[in-house]
């Protein structure tokens, strides 16, 4: 073996031997490139394209392969991960998307990964969940208002009984009965309860009146026959029913600063409504 040949195989094994002590993940390859790139390593690229090789992980942030995309496009393999915030597979897109994956959105919290024989919880005992959901967290001013069951999950509406104001929107898994925040407008536009909450309770500049209108010029544009119905005023933005040929055919909100919309894409197919209280 000439000294060339020697410099070659040992530049390799340091990289190997580099990268399996960083990266190494429980007895797996390497993780492949951690901000980007398209790498092909079992845990793949954190940030970037990456095809992951295994279920469940591929790309934090991106990514193609089975299990990938955290944040990205990503196209996961198994429900359960897989894209955390997109994605077009099962298993992708935990918060926005189109996967099908436990927590996927676009075909959102499914539960795919129980099997086909799954047997889904009742709306009755979603409602369960949902009450013990707020009683530990400790604010007896909060109240189920609404549930709802989609093809996906169950939709929570949740109301605060002092003013009579929507405080949250929650979801329950459909074979779990796990309970957890809505994504979406619940999170990115609620100025109290959300998670980008600016600690504040603004005016809203945008009435009832009209963010119904912008809603029904949304789904002129969008979704062709379908009409606005109720709006509930949340802290930051109004959730509204649509419907079409007089029955429930999803729900969108309306930002009650800017007047944006937001469909909730993320339910499926109406099912049937609780009425609570």
């Amino acid at each position: 073996m000439n000294k060339i040949t020697i410099l070659i195989v040992a530049a390799i094994i340091v990289i190997l031997g580099a990268g399996y002590a960083v990266a190494r993940p429980d007895g797996g390859d390497s993780w492949g490139g951690m901000m980007g790139g398209l790498g092909s390593g079992i845990w793949n690229s954190m940030m970037g394209y990456g095809n992951g090789a295994t279920d469940g992980y591929g790309s934090m942030m991106g990514g193609n392969g089975p299990g990938s995309g955290m944040m990205g496009y990503g196209n996961g393999a198994t429900a359960g991960y897989g894209s955390m915030m997109g994605g077009n597979g099962p298993g992708s897109g935990m918060m926005t998307g189109h996967g099908n994956g436990y927590c996927g959105a676009g075909g959102g919290y499914t539960g795919s990964s129980y099997g086909v024989n799954a047997t889904p919880v009742s709306i009755e005992k979603a409602k369960e969940s949902v009450e013990q959901y707020l009683t530990s967290t400790g604010n007896s001013d909060l109240k189920l208002s609404e549930a709802i069951e989609f093809d996906n999950n169950f939709y929570a509406g949740v109301k605060e009984q002092s003013t009579g104001t929507h405080a949250f929107e929650l979801l329950v898994n459909k074979y779990t009965g796990a309970v957890f925040p809505e994504m979406g407008p619940n999170m990115m536009w609620n100025t109290k309860y959300g998670h980008m909450k600016w600690n504040t309770t603004a005016q809203a500049n945008i009435g009832e009146e009209q963010a119904l209108k912008n809603a029904q010029n949304y789904l002129d544009n969008v979704l062709p026959g379908t009409k606005v119905d109720n709006a509930d005023a949340f802290y930051g933005y109004y959730t509204i029913e649509v419907q079409k040929d007089g029955k429930i055919y999803g729900m969108l909100s309306v930002n009650s600063n800017t007047g944006a919309v937001w469909y909730h894409n993320w339910h499926g197919a109406f099912v049937k409504i609780l009425e609570v209280g």
